[in-house]
């Protein structure tokens, strides 16, 4: 389940929105039926995924999913801010096939879908995914959601206080697309695309949206388009037990692609994952999201959620700029059961000069995992978090939170 209702960039870990991640309660019902950083040069890592050379693939490649497992959850959750909500899940996992038929030297594609409804009349409904062509010599990204929801905003900056609470709520289309081409080993260039819609902006007059002059909140949409190179050894498409990823891309923001605001949008994730003793695995990371011009209110950075800072309610602190590190250590214990515990800490601010040790922030928390496919190494998570300042949240997930 997606991070749907935040713009939020490349975040292809399978979350539930915001809201639905403070103090909530989850309840899966009809059964579970179902070093930083690795040295990126020549002699880092060697390929675990054994993809098959571009230049041995055959054309045209015949691509028709072989469908491998398909999970249907009905989901009844609840939380202080959306009363009791209803729907489902689903997720795919699947190969695309090449002309010898079933390409087993690929990742693992997926596609997954939710719909939720709340007894406050709110819903969300999403689809996002990642498909690997054969060879992996093509990816492909994408999320596509729409939103009616309620939310929380404390003002922008490190500083925000507890006491500045403001409830506010919106409505969101977004749509993220991002194709990549492999134009050598474990390298990827690719395309950006993002376009978001905010409109029924509902939120207190004269509040901290008009005091801070928050940009965006009579409603607005922006669209952008940019580039990005990856470079990934990582050898499972949701938990990896070994491998690293370094990615960068950004957008530009601007009215000739049919935007609201001028600005551009920077993003720098980096992964490790190392293996240590019989199946443990300490996993890394970084993550920077950067922003410059005119950046409104959805597409700031922000610290919290249940992808990183976990414990803080997503959102609990918006800038322009944000870097936030986690690790992460993970314990198989029996069966299909497994347990990890986490720290994490971050910042935010106007400039990047302000993404340092000054009233930081910082959470901790563990969890335990469910293998709904041990052979996909699909997880179900659930995590409990705690935050400096005494917030908290209960979190569960399908998928690796990174």
């Amino acid at each position: 389940m997606p991070h749907f209702i935040n713009k939020h960039k490349y975040k292809y870990n399978t979350t539930l929105p915001p809201p639905f991640t403070r103090k909530a309660i989850f309840i899966y019902f009809l059964g579970l039926s179902y070093f930083i950083f690795l040295p990126f040069n020549g002699m880092a890592q060697k390929d675990s995924l054994n993809r098959v050379p571009v230049e041995k693939l055959k054309l045209p490649i015949k691509s028709p999913a072989n469908i491998q497992h398909v999970l249907v959850l009905p989901i009844i959750a609840r939380s202080i801010e959306t009363g009791w909500s209803f729907g489902g899940a689903g997720a795919a996992t699947f190969h695309l096939k090449g002309l010898r038929g079933r390409d087993t030297v690929s990742r693992t594609s997926n596609a997954e879908a939710v719909a939720l409804y709340t007894t406050r009349h709110q819903f969300v409904t999403a689809i996002n995914g990642s498909i690997y062509f054969p060879g992996e010599r093509f990816i492909v990204n994408e999320q596509l959601s729409y939103s009616s929801f309620p939310d929380e905003f404390w003002g922008l900056g490190k500083r925000a206080p507890d006491s500045n609470e403001e409830a506010y709520s919106f409505k969101q289309y977004y749509a993220f697309l991002h194709p990549q081409f492999l134009v050598a080993k474990n390298l990827f260039l690719g395309v950006v695309y993002q376009y978001q819609r905010v409109f029924d902006i509902n939120y207190e007059q004269g509040g901290l949206f008009d005091t801070e002059n928050v940009l965006g909140r009579q409603g607005y949409h922006v669209s952008g388009l940019g580039g990005s190179v990856t470079y990934d050894t990582r050898n499972n498409a949701f938990s990896p037990d070994r491998g690293a990823m370094f990615q960068f891309y950004f957008d530009q923001f601007a009215p000739f692609l049919g935007s609201n605001y001028l600005y551009t949008s920077y993003v720098i994730d980096l992964r490790r994952f190392i293996p240590v003793y019989k199946g443990q695995v300490l996993a890394l990371q970084a993550l920077g999201d950067f922003n410059s011009g005119a950046v409104p209110l959805r597409s700031l950075a922000y610290l919290g959620g249940s992808s990183t800072m976990r414990g803080y309610y997503a959102g609990r602190y918006r800038d322009k700029n944000a870097g936030v590190f986690q690790a992460e250590y993970r314990v198989p214990l029996f069966w299909r059961i497994g347990a990890v515990g986490f720290a994490d800490m971050g910042n935010v601010g106007p400039e990047l000069k302000d993404i340092n040790f000054q009233h930081y922030k910082y959470s901790y928390g563990g969890g335990l995992r469910v293998a709904l496919n041990q052979k996909e190494k699909l997880n179900l998570r659930l995590d409990y978090g705690l935050a400096k300042g005494g917030s908290n949240g209960f979190y569960l997930q399908l998928g690796e939170a990174f």
